[in-house]
């Protein structure tokens, strides 16, 4: 068998805000690359949710990231990029290089809003931003942005190293962009807020159900359910989503690893 070319580990996936096992959305991805200065383990970072940057330091040295790539702008996606600000302005160590963060139009000024700082020059001192607008390369992680339905501009992204391809459904109704991050990845972290049966406003989130049949259509390697509210079973939306999709299936929990 070769060797891992991806690591996943989930530092964060608790739906909305933090719940008692885990921190909101984050997910550390590392991957080993020579950019012609020599190898190295590349590392990314995918949402910075309500306390997640603590969580983070269990499995890297939060100056040893690469980038941060956000969703979206709500507060269980990026708050905890005002302590990544902190931390990258007064570490000890000095100056710190700007950090490439991509997200949505409006990122700089929503962070600097959320630390009370002046929009200008807010954390562009710390943060080099970038909107998503068209694929990103970061190192040997090639990113694709996708629109999905949210009721704020919001992105599930398809990561790929090499041949092997995780999607991320950011959070999201039923819509083609999340067919189109789905469809053929080894990985399918897709978030699973609702429950079939309960009455769910429209352009928001997934059921257990949705997220099967997405995962069924894309003909996906794996499905891991993320997003579960701490007021949920998760075990609900597991079952929902065994109903429609007969390949592997798991809820992602805190410190999980996933090599592809």
């Amino acid at each position: 068998m070769s060797a891992p070319t991806l690591r996943l580990t989930v530092v964060g996936c608790s739906g909305s805000y933090p719940g008692p096992e885990s921190p909101a959305s984050c997910y550390l991805l590392e991957a080993e690359h020579d950019d012609g200065s020599g190898p190295r383990t590349w590392r990314v970072v995918v949402d910075l949710g309500s306390g997640a940057l603590g969580a983070l330091q269990r499995y890297a040295d939060p100056l040893a990231i690469d980038a941060v790539l956000i969703s979206h702008l709500h507060a269980d996606h990026c708050l905890d990029m005002c302590g990544y600000h902190v931390l990258r302005r007064y570490h000890p160590s000095g100056k710190q290089p700007l950090l490439p963060v991509h997200g949505p139009v409006g990122t700089a000024d929503r962070l600097a809003r959320g630390y009370d700082l002046e929009p200008d020059p807010g954390m562009r001192e710390e943060f080099d931003f970038h909107v998503w607008d068209a694929p990103v390369q970061v190192g040997p992680f090639h990113v694709v942005p996708i629109p999905v339905d949210h009721p704020v501009e919001a992105f599930g992204m398809r990561i790929s190293v090499g041949d092997v391809t995780l999607g991320y459904s950011g959070d999201t109704g039923p819509c083609a962009g999340l067919d189109a991050v789905a469809e053929g990845v080894d990985l399918f972290l897709a978030e699973a807020s609702f429950r079939t049966g309960d009455h769910n406003p429209p352009h928001l989130h997934l059921t257990g159900t949705d997220c099967g049949e997405a995962a069924a259509r894309g003909q996906v390697g794996r499905l891991v359910l993320t997003h579960v509210p701490p007021w949920f079973d998760p075990a609900d939306a597991l079952a929902e989503a065994t109903a429609v999709f007969d390949g592997p299936i798991e809820l992602a929990s805190a410190g999980a690893v996933y090599e592809l």
